[in-house]
Order: C-alpha cells, then structure tokens, then sequence
C-alpha cells in the first residue's frame, strides 16, 4: 500500500491491486469499493476495439511513487506516478495497435444525497450542475461515432476539465490542468449507492504510437461547498489562460452593445416550431415584426438584440449553407437598418458544422447530387474505416454528414458557406448551433492530416477555423449552443446558455460564470428542451437565475407576439404572462443600469453568504418537480468592493435575514448589498 498525504487529504493507492483503495479528506472517507485505476482501449487494424485494466495486468512492480503494469494480453506496459496531488499515466505500445483512449483514474464513491449517503457530484456540463442522485443521472454519456448531441466530452457540453465529490463537510477535488485542453470525457455513473468517477483521455496518436500525459491529473481534498472545489479550478485557470482569452475590460473585441446588457428576444419567421409546416408566418415579411420590437423595448427601456430563427434561405437548421436569407439581401438589411436605428442589435441563428444532404422541413432543399459530383464525403468526419456515415444530429430536421474543421476542403466548405454571412449587416452569429461548447465531431480519417485517434488535434483545428472566422467576421461577435468551452471563449464571446437542462440532472448552478464571468457573457437562450413544464408559469424564475448569473435574459415570442414557455415547446393552450414577464425584466434593466450593471457586466463572481428563504414547486416534463428558491443570489467583486445581489421572481415581497441583517426585496424586484 501506499500512502500519498498533501495538507488534509490522505490517498491510499494499492498499486499491487490496481485500484485506489482509500481517500480521505479531513479524516472523512470518499472511496466506496474498487475501481481499476486505469483502462486502456485498443482498436486493432481490423478496427475491433480492446479494453485492458489494472486488473488485467500479470505483472506489477510497484516503486516509490507509483507503479508498472505489464502481462497483458496485449503487449503494453502502463506506469503509472503520483507526485503529491500530481498523478500521470503513460502507456508503451509494442503492438500495431491504436491506443484510442485511457481512464485515468476512475474511483468509486460514497453515496449520494438522495441515494443513502451525504455526497453530490459537481460537474461542468451545460453551465455547471449539482446532481444529488445517481438514478437521476444513470449511466455514461460518452462520445463516439457517428455524432450525437449530449456527449459528456470536454471541450463540448462539458465546458471545463474538472470534477468534484462534495460531502457535507470536505470535498474531493478531479482534474486535468491540461494546457492544450484536448479532449476528455469526465463523467459519472451508476444506481442507487454506487457511484464512479472518472476521466477519459482521448489521445490524438496514430496506430502503433505510445501515449504519456504531459500534464497533471489533480486528486485533492478541500473544505467548504462548491465554491471551493471550483476555486481550484479558477486559480489554475487563471494562470493558464488560452492564448487569445482577454477580460472583457481589456479585450477590444468586445462591442458598446455588450455593456448594456440588452434583452434577447427570438422567434422564428417561418412555421411556429422546429417540426412544423415552413410557411412564412405573421412575422414575415422582416419588419412586421417591428411594432412586437417597438413595443416591448418601450415597456422594458432598454435596447434589444433580435435573434431570428428559420430565417434561412435555403432551408432551417440545415448547415452549412444558409445564404441568401429567406427573402432576399434586400429585405433582410432593410430589417437590419431599422433594427440599427433604434439602436437594437440583429442576431441570428446557424446550424454549425454539418452538411445537409436532405432537409425534411423544406423537400425542394437536397445537395445529394452535389456530394457526389464534387465528391464532398472528403471533407465528412470519417467513421474508423474511414468512410462518412449519417449524423445523428436534429435527425428530425434534416439527414446529413459532420464536417471535419481540421480537414483543409471541410475548413475550405465552411468558409465559403459562411463568408457571405459574415459579410452581411447582421451584428450576431450563434454560429454553431449544434456543435455544443464550439467543439468539431469525432473523426479517424487517414486522409485529412490529423492522427488516427480523437485528441488535442481537434482543440486545435477548431481554433484554427475559429480565429479565421473571427478575422472574417470582424465586429461581429459568434456563438454556440450551450456556452463556450474554455479553449475556444476568445472566439464564441456570446453564447446560448442551456442551464435548463441541468434540471434533468439535477440542479444548475451558476458554475460557468463563477470561473469565467469577468471574461465573457452569455444570454438565456431560447431554452428548448427546458423540462419545466407548461402547468405553472416559470419564466419570472428562469429569468431571475439568468439575470443573477450576469447573463443576458431572453425571451422567446410566438409569430402572434405572445410569449412560448421555451422554444420546442408545442401546447400554446397555457402561455406564460407576458405583462408579468415584460414588468420583471423592466425592473431588471432598471437595476441593471442604475446600480449593479458594474458587477454583473464584467465582474468577477465570488462566494455568496448563504441566505434561507422559501422555496416554490415547479413541475417538470418528467413528473417530478423541482424546488426553487424565492430568492435567487450571487455575490461579486470588483475594483476591491465586494457585494451580494437579491433578485425575487415573485409578485410578493420577500423578506430575511442575511448576515445578521434584514433584508426585503421588492415582488418582481432586487437588492444589492456590500458585503
């Protein structure tokens, strides 16, 4: 056995036995039973894949820090080393085989809150989360091919390349401070009181390679609540900036409108719903959206960003061409030119990096006989024997194929596609709807350039592809579904933040803005797949989590000027309250502007005093509810004053005790206190 103590964490690594059989954090156990402490995955030249533990090896020869691991089956040899808190993992590879991916480590868990124990799992997908209840989460989410939409991958829905246990009084802290943020999938799983963690390495070597990290993996304890597992994360994150990441006071790529935290409304100009007829509807012609805009800007006194969806002139949410708007240039800039004289902001929606081969919305729209006369299938991420298959993506909408971006003809495609976009009057892009976080696809292509095996080469190609948009686009601002993830923030600087769906998880947190907030914003999004159900009307409290997040709030219109619940949501028979929603965010601007626009624009989130109040019961597409607070908070420094923000979502005033002194909000109203 042996025995690794840093501060107040005690590891207890059986290296003989191949698994971590102790941690204790403050004297407190983590570990709950055994998990092999690596696994490596081999695909053979006959492309079949193999994995291999610790608890296969024949042979182990344990050292000082660590240990050797030979007698496989196959014929490779692990080492793995601990250093501290610093561990790393490399793998000798005397075959002809791909060492496709390595676990590294994986360990097991007590249970959680909800399953017998004391324990939640922060993670970093979709804006952060607390889940509290493993059969909520079930099992792994990992990428693979052909794409999907949900992988638990960094970078992609996973935005950041850490983990953490919290216990109710310590916490175990899981890591990779990986400079060159390759890919990595950092997940948990399991049923009621067993529960795993882990972290998987996608190489980025070619058949017959050896693969060594050249970073640490972190296993730490730490005191406190999520805050303080995060603010490891934050600290590292802070010294190791990716290389085009600014604050947002020092980043000249940053536009005036960025500052007024403007209110998004979107809303589709053709059918009402993503799997409807695509008939022009009451809001197109552009401008006959213009007394919906007036209107509402009026009411909320505060300049709007206006994101456009089925604006595409070749077909919705088929990518990657989307030129000429649906329309015409004519009218889509006549649209822009009035938008831009009432000082508001013209945003539109894309569909990222996929190639439509038939839309299923729009018959007429079919580029099959393109792909074959111009032989694109070239330019698609290619399966591992190397032919495309179809994606897996928004199949609803549309069949079709992923571009590789770090391929030179699948760059070259979706450069001409975009260009014109980027070319045109509109001020904002979500550009790569789709592709979650700003992250290209898997692809094991043997003709594009890049290794055999998904790795940092794809980090670093998407970069490539991005900083070119970024010069192609000049003053334009671009974005993602979901935020960005940390490699690619200095290019995706205003992102759709998909926090909702962490209520099928468990509950969001406002993790992203916690780490990154004084570097870039995001906005609410248009909150499709939002579980919340129709029943009870939650935009108020939505809005509020936002809002305290520093994001930018959005509604989403029907073409009848009402308000949809989320986008994607089908029942217009329970709306919500449009006036109610209009008033709330009329109030948030106001406070905004006049006294905490300093610390939400480009502040940096620090950890709040905990606050009691009530709770209300909201139901969910799933038959469960989820509890909200009455009070949604977030406390924020800047220029050396440090202060805590109150904001209430309901139409009754709110009244506790905060720090030792009594505090009311106002209904549909906010505070902020110094601390």
């Amino acid at each position: 056995m042996t025995e690794i103590k840093v501060k107040n964490t005690v590891v207890n690594a059986d290296f003989e036995g191949g698994y971590i059989s102790s941690i204790k954090v403050n004297g407190k156990e983590i570990i709950n039973g055994r998990k092999p402490i690596f696994t490596v995955c081999l695909r053979g030249t006959d492309l079949v894949m193999h994995t291999l533990t610790a608890f296969d090896a024949g042979v182990c020869t344990v050292s000082e820090n660590g240990a050797e691991y030979s007698g496989f089956e196959y014929d490779i040899a692990v080492k793995v080393n601990a250093d501290g808190e610093s561990w790393k993992i490399s793998v000798e590879n005397n075959t002809d085989m791909l060492i496709e991916w390595v676990t590294f480590p994986e360990i097991s868990v007590k249970p959680l809150r909800k399953n017998g124990g004391d324990g939640e799992i922060l993670c970093t997908y979709n804006e952060g989360a607390l889940c509290d209840d493993i059969n909520k989460k079930g099992g792994t989410i990992l990428a693979e091919y052909p794409s999907k939409g949900s992988y638990w991958m960094f970078p992609y829905m996973l935005f950041g390349q850490f983990m953490c246990y919290q216990a109710a009084d310590c916490g175990l802290y899981l890591a990779a401070h990986d400079k060159d943020r390759a890919p990595k999938g950092l997940d948990f799983y399991g049923k009621n009181d067993n529960v795993s963690m882990f972290i998987r390495l996608y190489t980025g070597v070619n058949y017959g390679d050896s693969y060594s990290t050249d970073f640490d993996i972190v296993i730490k304890g730490y005191d406190g609540t999520w805050h303080d597992g995060a603010q490891i994360y934050k600290d590292w994150f802070e010294n190791n900036l990716p290389s085009n990441v600014k604050k947002i006071s020092e980043n000249p790529a940053i536009p005036e409108w960025y500052k007024d935290s403007p209110l998004v409304i979107t809303y589709p100009v053709r059918g009402i719903h993503d799997m409807d007829k695509m008939d022009p509807n009451a809001l197109f012609p552009y401008e006959n959206a213009l007394p919906t805009i007036d209107e509402i800007a009026e009411k909320v006194g505060s300049r709007l960003l206006v994101l456009l969806m089925h604006w595409e002139g070749t077909a919705p949410w088929a990518p990657p061409y989307v030129w000429p708007p649906y329309g015409g240039e004519d009218m889509f800039n006549g649209f822009a030119d009035k938008l831009h004289e009432r000082k508001h902001i013209l945003g539109v929606y894309c569909s990222g990096f996929g190639f439509t081969l038939h839309s299923n919305l729009c018959e007429e729209y079919d580029n099959s006989e393109r792909i074959e006369k111009e032989n694109l299938k070239e330019a698609f991420c290619a399966s591992p024997g190397g032919d495309a298959w179809i994606s897996r993506i928004c199949t609803g909408q549309r069949s079709g194929y992923d571009i590789c971006a770090a391929s030179e003809f699948g760059k070259r495609l979706l450069d001409e596609a975009y260009l014109p976009l980027f070319e045109s009057r509109a001020d904002y892009c979500q550009i790569l709807d789709q592709n979650h976080g700003g992250s290209q696809y898997f692809c094991y292509s043997k003709k594009h350039g890049h290794p055999h095996a998904p790795g940092k080469w794809m980090t670093s190609g998407m970069r490539k592809l991005l900083d070119g948009w970024n010069e192609m686009g000049k003053g334009k601002l671009f974005g993602c579904e979901s935020a960005s993830a940390e490699p690619y923030m200095g290019n995706l600087l205003f992102s759709d933040n998909r926090y909702e769906l962490n209520w099928r998880l468990g509950e969001p947190i406002p993790l992203y803005s916690y780490l990154y907030h004084e570097y870039l914003r995001n906005f609410m999004g248009n909150q499709v797949s939002c579980p919340l159900t129709n029943e009870k009307d939650s935009m108020c409290a939505r809005m509020a989590y936002s809002f305290t997040a520093g994001d930018c709030m959005t509604i989403v219109l029907t073409p009848f000027g009402k308000l949809m619940t989320n986008w994607g949501n089908h029942d217009f028979t329970k709306l919500p309250d449009k006036d109610r929603a209009i008033k709330f965010a009329a109030n948030m601007q106001k406070f905004y502007k006049e006294r905490a626009g300093r610390f939400l624009y480009d502040g940096n989130m620090i950890k709040p005093i905990e606050i009691s109040v009530p709770t209300e019961s909201f139901p969910t597409d799933s038959g469960y509810n989820v509890e909200l607070p009455v009070i949604y908070t977030t406390a924020w420094e800047k220029d050396g004053e440090r202060a805590q923000i109150f904001v209430n979502h309901t139409e009754s005033e709110i009244a506790f005790d905060f720090g030792g002194k009594p505090i009311t909000v106002a209904p549909l109203g906010a505070e902020i206190v110094n601390m």
